[in-house]
């Protein structure tokens, strides 16, 4: 199968916690910063430019974003959308399909359980063996998933990706 398409799904960096703020408006931790800067990083270094980018309007989200951009990372366009917040599976694969048939590259800022449980609804696990293993063990904040995929945004089906790689990109703390 040839892979003419990317998708990648990341789960925010790190919220805080012990605010006194709804969960929509918890923003990043100190180490959530830090991971979001070593997203950026990541994506710049392995060049990955999604073209467009569904993020969730939650605070986290959007602040990982800003941190990724921080560090490197680029879009064409990015869209923020109040269904990503607490959507399941299903729900992020609509959005997904709405994807514009000109985008090679999207990628998808959100949350867990419905990032994870995306990733394992689109591609089958048929080899990257170590790749589920290390998915299956945890898939943590700013953990990011990328697949492959080959066909037209709207045909996107459950099974009908490839996983090509997970990372969990961390900032180291100032000494």
């Amino acid at each position: 199968m040839a892979v003419n398409r990317t998708i990648v799904l990341l789960r925010h960096a790190k919220s805080a916690w012990g605010l006194d703020v709804e969960d929509h408006e918890r923003p990043l931790s100190k180490r959530g910063k830090r991971d979001g800067l070593a997203v950026g990083e990541h994506l710049a270094r392995h060049r990955i430019e999604p073209e467009l980018i569904w993020c969730s309007r939650a605070v986290r989200a959007r602040q990982t974003w800003e941190r990724a951009v921080k560090a490197g990372a680029d879009a064409d366009r990015v869209n923020y959308d109040d269904h990503l917040y607490e959507a399941v599976a299903h729900e992020l694969l609509k959005l997904l399909r709405k994807t514009p048939d000109e985008v090679r590259t999207v990628m998808m800022i959100g949350h867990a359980p419905g990032i994870p449980d995306l990733v394992e609804k689109l591609a089958p696990r048929d080899g990257k063996t170590e790749l589920w293993n290390r998915m299956d063990t945890k898939f943590p904040t700013s953990g990011m998933a990328v697949l492959g995929y080959d066909g037209h945004w709207s045909d996107l089906r459950k099974q009908s990706a490839t996983l090509l790689d997970f990372a969990v990109p961390r900032g180291k703390p100032k000494k």
